[in-house]
């Protein structure tokens, strides 16, 4: 299941048009960078537990990791994790901190102090403050999960390694952006940052694959 908020094609495409019309250096980026669909994955607790899952390990790891969280948990819900000791949520391939993490979110799910449902009536400040203040969720995965799960398009993650090399790229910079100085860079492509994004990220695979030229 993947969320129904997400922007669609047409949307998208709007909003390449107006990031190229407000910023010379992003549209060289866009001009040849490929059309690229929305990263739209599952709201709520299971979605959330994905992004987790999928910290700082590679993609083939935490989907095959994903893969025994599913089929062990049954029901990806805050009460099938808590149902389970840590050593059993070990067995799914969880690491001891996203054991801690996995707890946290799901206790902050059933006692409210985060609930997932209630955050699209918060702004993307508020929501992104309310899932940080659960241990476990840092700014980059607070921030990934109201994009890709509530198709949020002017949430901007500053910290990602892949954005700022991309954000060299476009700039022609000798040194990729730090994490503050990316997310300052951001507040031009206003209120399209999660577009941006997207554009960034697709750009700097294509690269990667060879699909388009280095820059």
């Amino acid at each position: 299941m993947t969320s129904d908020l997400s922007p669609t094609a047409e949307q998208i495409q709007a909003a390449r048009a107006h990031l190229a019309a407000v910023d010379p250096a992003l549209a060289a980026i866009e001009a040849v960078t490929p059309v690229f669909p929305w990263r739209s994955a599952e709201p709520g607790f299971a979605g959330l537990l994905k992004l987790i899952v999928y910290q700082q390990v590679s993609l083939a790891s935490a989907a095959a990791i994903w893969n025994r969280v599913e089929a062990g948990l049954g029901e990806v819900s805050p009460g099938a994790v808590l149902a389970l000791d840590d050593l059993g949520l070990q067995g799914l391939g969880l690491s001891r901190p996203k054991v801690r993490y996995a707890r946290a979110i799901a206790e902050a799910q059933v006692s409210g102090a985060c609930d997932l449902t209630a955050l699209r009536d918060l702004s993307d400040d508020e929501a992104s403050a309310a899932l940080m203040a659960v241990k476990g969720i840092g700014r980059w995965t607070a921030e990934t999960y109201l994009m890709f799960c509530e198709g949020r398009l002017d949430v901007f993650p500053g910290g990602d390694v892949a954005l700022q090399e991309a954000m060299r790229w476009a700039d022609r910079a000798e040194v990729r952006p730090n994490e503050k100085q990316a997310y300052s860079r951001a507040e031009a492509w206003k209120p399209y940052r999660g577009i941006a994004a997207h554009l960034l990220w697709r750009c700097y695979g294509a690269v990667k694959t060879g699909e388009i030229p280095a820059f």
